[in-house]
């Protein structure tokens, strides 16, 4: 059976009915029929069942035994299993946390305001983003910029003399870090100058709502609602209320200002479902604050201490939040960002928190544990399935914390908390520890005698693996990290994998996870396939470059130009449409306001077919003659070789006449080329720093983690994609490939072209290296546009040019046409 406290711990006249006679017990007390049983307890949250009449109640019950499940158990029990932060994290049972830290430093002799976002990196340097103020016709503000090197913060603030001096002189990417040339320098995340309490607040939210957008951005494809958690310390700053009514708090305010500045930055003009998502959800619905309601005003109130929770009363934010979570994870609701007290209750543990903002003053007496607890359950997603697929798993589910202090003080903080938690963990190594421990080994279970625990805690000490208190030293997990551990001695060596396994189970600070910076750009370094000898030679194969040449005629080009154009050129007719109404019978005042005081009796749409008449002139030689790089006269004896039918609808739609032309005279003008080209080669090569310079920021959403590529991860832009990536990596045929980066093309006359991979096959399997340049969809020609076709049949005969047999270009669908080809 399931039961509350509240229903057995009162006595006395509020006694629940478990100790009364009941007929339906034939006069006996409910209480006694279940103790009777000797049923097993399960307590959740025990440490709040610890009082004394609790104690009592729960003694009634005659437990055979009493099993209680607790993070954090205020008694000493007997445990029998432990699931702590450190085991959770490595089964990835919970989310990898992130920490995006705001320090504040004060600047010697000057008031200087300047505040140090990110550093965005592309193939042109990096800029800086940065707040300072400006002053302007209306006052100074502080304003976003973007800085790059030598730019003169005197003139940008237009001659504010607090920035006199302040240039930049560097922007670094790696360390994300600005200086300038007087000698300041700035961290990411760092405010410098005048900062208020108000200032640093307004930075935190600006920094949750661009974390939130972020993660927006990369899980709405995946049907993944992301939530952000606002932890504050007074409803006035939420809320306020006065003789008008309710209004927005200095936060709610502050929040709804920065939320429609990242909104302008993040909306784009495509017609996209996550724009439509966004469109369809007003500034004042997207949040919702989670507070107590006073019975006599309505009113959200700070809790009352020593009074009873007036939670229950909150209809709205308090059923929505935890009696509704399923509704809040979808995305017909729209509250996304959810203000509370930071003293949430153990019930709120809503999977769907990717970000936490935390705007009060650090209270010693709440660990960063607790603060980042609400938000460590994995993700689900729309159909309420768990998003803890093991390759992806915390590459979806990341818990970005903004903090009110700097990224170090943060993470130092964190660390000591999570191994304070972690107390029960053997952190000794000596041979007392080692002596009668259990190895696992394929011949069965080996006990550890005292010789042989001596002879590991000997191993540890020789090679530096322990440190002066006998716990494990860094050196020893960077040793295994890096796969350079010392040999074993003889005794040892032939249960190598099970003696480092018990090593393992000696704990230190080293092994927790550290939470990473969520401002540093991830990184997709290069990794030792890249070395290895097969790509080389693959590469020495592909990396020549070549010039072509085309010889062709021109009544040729023409005569298919003339025929294409008859037998396609279709152009559209200008279209109208006619609407009439009429004046409703009634009219309201809701319904004039919201424009229906008039309704539609009747459309009908038809087209304008006759010439056009415009003030603007045309050039339609001179279009067409830009449009597909021919000369004037060549496009004059396309035009004058079409019947009059096909020409006449220039008058009818001129726009629409010459893109259309256009596309088809060079769909022509590629088939004709393709005939006629040639390749022959330069004598240059790509070199192998085009797979490092120029990297962009890419978007980890859509990487994949491999094992066989050159780089850790690749980035696919389709199903099909990563479906052949997948292949690609399991394949036991494939020893290295790559998907080439966008500094390797084939020059063709309708634009550079860059082919997706190059994949090195087993030597002896396979008497061919080949070469894929496409991993279409579909293979049908049918749907190639008529210039995508033309390159690949550019790159046929750039590889027939430039390498033996032991190369292959080809086009494949997936990786079993890849195999049908390789065989």
């Amino acid at each position: 059976m399931v039961i509350n406290v509240q229903a057995f711990n009162a006595t006395g006249k509020d006694a629940r009915r478990i100790y009364e006679e009941l007929d339906d017990f034939q006069s006996r007390r409910p209480i006694d029929v279940i103790s009777a049983n000797r049923p097993i307890l399960f307590l959740d949250e025990p440490q709040k069942m610890e009082g004394g009449k609790t104690l009592d109640s729960l003694a009634n019950f005659k437990p055979l035994a009493v099993l209680r499940y607790s993070a954090t158990h205020k008694t000493a029990h007997n445990k029998i299993h432990r699931l702590d932060a450190l085991d959770a994290y490595n089964q990835k049972l919970v989310k990898k946390i992130a920490v995006r830290g705001i320090s504040v430093k004060g600047l010697t002799g000057t008031n200087a305001y300047l505040y140090l976002e990110s550093i965005e990196v592309s193939t042109s340097a990096p800029v800086a983003r940065v707040e300072l103020e400006i002053k302007q016709s209306s006052g100074i503000k502080r304003v976003l910029r973007k800085l790059s090197r030598n730019d003169n913060l005197f003139d940008l603030s237009n001659g504010l003399e607090q920035y006199r001096g302040f240039v930049v002189a560097d922007i670094n990417a790696l360390t994300n870090t600005v200086s300038f040339t007087n000698g300041h320098e700035l961290v990411a995340g760092e405010a410098t100058g005048d900062v208020s309490e108000s200032a640093l607040r307004r930075i935190q939210i600006r920094e949750a709502v661009k974390a939130h957008f972020e993660k927006e951005q990369a899980l709405f494809a995946q049907g993944v609602k992301v939530l952000s958690l606002f932890f504050i310390d007074a409803v006035s700053k939420y809320r306020s209320y006065d003789e008008a009514g309710e209004r927005n708090g200095e936060y709610a305010q502050m929040f709804e200002e920065e939320y429609n500045h990242q909104l302008a930055e993040v909306m784009t003009l495509e017609d996209t479902p996550y724009n439509r998502y966004l469109k369809g959800i007003s500034t004042g619905r997207t949040h919702e604050g989670y507070f107590s309601i006073d019975k006599k005003s309505k009113r959200m109130v700070d809790p009352v201490t020593g009074k009873k929770s007036t939670e229950t009363d909150d209809v709205d934010a308090y059923d929505l939040i935890l009696r509704k979570k399923e509704q809040l994870l979808k995305f017909e609701e729209p509250v996304r960002f959810i203000f509370s007290h930071s003293a949430l209750r153990e019930g709120w543990d809503n999977p769907n928190v990717f970000v936490i903002c935390t705007l009060k003053h650090s209270d010693n007496t709440i660990s960063r544990r607790q603060e980042v607890g609400r938000g460590l359950r994995l993700s689900v997603n729309q159909h309420g399935d768990r998003m803890d697929a093991p390759a992806t798993v915390h590459q979806v589910n990341v818990l970005t914390v903004v903090a009110s202090e700097s990224y170090k003080d943060f993470v130092t903080a964190l660390q000591r908390d999570m191994s304070g938690g972690l107390s029960e963990r053997p952190r000794v190594a000596d041979a007392s520890y080692f002596t009668g421990k259990v190895l696992k080994t394929a011949a069965g279970d080996v006990e550890v005698t005292p010789q042989l625990a001596k002879q590991i805690y000997k191993y540890l000490l020789k090679n530096d693996y322990i440190d002066d208190k006998d716990g494990i030293a860094d050196a020893y997990h960077e040793a295994k990290k890096q796969g350079t551990l010392a040999a074993l001695p003889p005794e040892l060596a032939d249960h190598a994998e099970s003696v480092f396994t018990l090593i393992d189970t000696v704990f230190s600070d080293a092994k927790l996870p550290l939470p990473e910076d969520d401002r540093k750009a991830k990184t997709n370094p290069l990794n030792s396939n890249f070395k290895k000898a097969e790509f080389k030679a693959l590469w020495n194969r592909i990396n020549r470059k070549a010039a072509y040449t085309v010889e062709f005629e021109t009544p040729e080009l023409v005569a298919k130009c003339v025929k294409a154009l008859e037998a396609e050129l279709k152009v559209s007719p200008m279209q109208y449409t006619v609407v009439a109404g009429e004046q409703a019978d009634t009219a309201t005042f809701d319904a004039i306001r919201q424009g229906e005081s008039f309704k539609v009796t009747e459309s009908s749409t038809d087209y304008h077919r006759a010439s056009a008449h415009s003030a603007v002139k045309y050039d339609l030689i001179g279009h067409l003659a830009e449009e597909t790089q021919l000369t004037r006269a060549t496009v004059a004896s396309i035009l004058q070789g079409i019947n009059k039918a096909v020409f006449s609808q220039y008058r009818t739609n001129p726009e629409d006449f010459m893109r259309k032309a256009a596309r088809l005279i060079n769909e022509q003008k590629a088939t004709v080329i393709v005939e006629h080209i040639a390749y022959d080669p330069t004598g240059e090569t790509h070199t192998m720093n085009i797979f490092t310079q120029d990297k962009q920021k890419e978007d980890f959403s859509k990487a994949v983690k491999v094992n066989h590529h050159i780089y850790d991860y690749v980035f696919t832009d389709s199903k099909n994609e990563r479906d052949f990536v997948r292949e690609l990596d399991a394949s036991t045929e494939v020893v290295v490939y790559a998907k080439l980066p966008r500094g390797f093309f084939i020059p063709t006359p309708v634009g550079n072209y860059n082919p997706d991979w190059a994949i090195a096959f087993q030597e002896g399997k396979v008497k061919h290296v080949y070469f894929v340049a496409e991993t279409k969809g579909s293979m049908s020609s049918m749907d190639l546009r008529k210039i995508e076709e033309s390159k690949i049949e550019c790159a046929r005969k750039f590889f027939e040019a430039i390498t033996s047999d032991q190369v292959k270009y080809d086009v494949v669908d997936g990786y079993e046409k890849l195999m049908e080809l390789v065989a």
